[in-house]
């Protein structure tokens, strides 16, 4: 029989400062289906809300789904 051995090692996470997180938003304003219409993917809050403003003077559509998406690396304590 062949013995394995197991070991514990804690890491971190945490965002990585190499790759810029992505913020996007989706209006899903809508009675029988979404409206649909999209920011695309921007580099900063603040695009995606004056995106949203935009949208809503014109559209009158107040719900939206906003999305934010980063890239994390792990490293040992």
């Amino acid at each position: 029989m062949t013995r394995r051995v197991f070991r514990y090692v804690p890491y971190v996470i945490a965002q990585d400062a190499s790759a810029a997180p992505e913020y996007a938003a989706r209006c899903v304003s809508g009675d029988e289906k979404d409206c649909g219409a999209e920011s695309g993917v921007c580099g900063h809050p603040a695009e995606v809300e004056e995106w949203q403003r935009r949208h809503t003077q014109e559209t009158r559509h107040l719900r939206y789904r906003r999305v934010f998406a980063d890239y994390a690396v792990l490293t040992p304590v």
